[in-house]
């Protein structure tokens, strides 16, 4: 049996070389449609047979192709599509999995884009929606109902990077007769495979680490053949697909995504542990720190901890504030997992939409900063939260 390539060499080489001029980087197959050499060929690509037919319809382009098997490999699935979005493909998941008189389950540490899916859509297809504490398990059990079909995780979670237990939750879905989703955009598939751990659908947003350069929108699920199947006619009729050019674009970014997330990891965990020790922080958030409630867990079912993390300033919105406007390498910008330093504020930007009392219990105080920290040298980045945090 030949052995397994490494995580790194499938970041490069997994998913290209298959085109027929043989160009060393897959080309951007920039068509919508597809042109057939007879009826027969053209009713056979239709029915479900291979060949590719039309842009909005997977299989879209051989680009598009390139980066599902690429991807695919990476994360550990056998199947996958691409979105125009991170919220495109959670949204294509829910109403592909769920219908009317359905339960979802879900986190309560969320993104807010998520939240407000989830809150206020889909309600209105007569879809229950419980939000819990998924770090607490026993939570979990005593949510799930007889009509839960879906349990959506998000770990870590956006912004307070608490972990759930992918393993024991999935086993809990499972008995439950529900399938179980993971968001895994702030680990990726780097430091986290949520599908060897049981998970039946793993989403990211590509426009984050994926993509890794700030400057595309894109979406990605893997999963089982029959959960990405039941997707697929969702996918194609609410017109979510990735454009070409994205689709390059993961591709490209996935090359040096295991650099980039060591990188983005060591930088995280120096700023952590110094923002731990600055008599202006309250609280830092990251897996990394053994201060960290779940640490132990994320050693578990991580490889890394990745490089988002946030913290409480002393002096709560305008010490975060005052920290935010003195940054001058770091940008203050929605959005993470760029090259570059990128801070936020979740209670009036991300997670705005959530009423303020949800923020405060899930922990998103009003003088919570969130950052992604860039792939910079680590001295500099440090030195302009220092002279950042000198002035609040």
């Amino acid at each position: 049996m030949e052995k397994e390539l490494s995580f790194g060499t499938r970041c490069v080489h997994a998913g290209e070389g298959h085109n027929p001029f043989g160009a060393h980087a897959t080309p951007i197959y920039q068509t919508s449609t597809y042109v057939f050499e007879n009826a027969e060929q053209a009713e056979a690509a239709f029915s479900g047979g291979p060949g590719y037919k039309y842009i909005r319809s997977a299989p879209n382009t051989p680009t598009h192709a390139a980066f599902i098997s690429k991807i695919c490999s990476l994360e550990g699935g056998p199947a996958g599509l691409a979105f125009s979005s991170g919220m495109a493909a959670e949204t294509a998941l829910v109403l592909s999995m769920l219908q009317k008189g359905d339960h979802l389950l879900a986190t309560d540490v969320i993104y807010g884009g998520t939240y407000g899916l989830f809150s206020t859509l889909l309600p209105k297809f007569g879809i229950e929606v419980s939000f819990v504490d998924t770090t607490d398990r026993e939570n979990v059990l005593s949510s799930l109902k007889k009509n839960t079909r879906l349990v959506f995780l998000e770990s870590p979670a956006n912004p307070t990077m608490t972990i759930s237990d992918i393993v024991e939750i999935g086993k809990m879905a499972h008995e439950a007769g529900a399938m179980l989703a993971v968001d895994n955009t702030f680990a990726t598939p780097c430091f986290q495979r949520p599908l060897g751990l049981g998970a039946d659908v793993v989403v990211e947003s590509c426009t984050k680490y994926i993509g890794g350069h700030g400057d595309l929108l894109g979406g990605v699920a893997v999963g089982s053949e029959k959960a990405i199947s039941a997707m697929r006619r969702t996918a194609a009729l609410a017109g979510a697909t990735m454009g070409t050019h994205e689709a390059w674009l993961c591709l490209r970014g996935c090359k040096t995504l295991h650099l980039r997330m060591q990188r983005h990891a060591e930088n995280a965990l120096h700023l952590a542990q110094y923002l731990e020790g600055h008599p202006a922080v309250e609280k830092v958030n990251y897996p990394g720190l053994s201060s960290h409630p779940q640490h132990a867990l994320a050693a578990r079912q991580m490889s890394g901890w990745s490089g988002m993390l946030s913290f409480e300033v002393k002096g709560g919105v305008q010490a975060g504030r005052n920290l935010m406007n003195n940054l001058n390498l770091c940008s203050l910008a929605v959005s993470l997992g760029s090259v570059d330093t990128l801070v936020e504020h979740p209670a009036s930007m991300t997670h705005a939409v959530m009423p303020k009392e949800m923020r405060e219990k899930m922990g998103i105080s009003d003088g919570l900063v969130r950052v992604s920290v860039g792939i910079e040298d680590r001295e500099d980045i440090l030195a302009d939260f220092a002279q950042g945090l000198d002035k609040i």
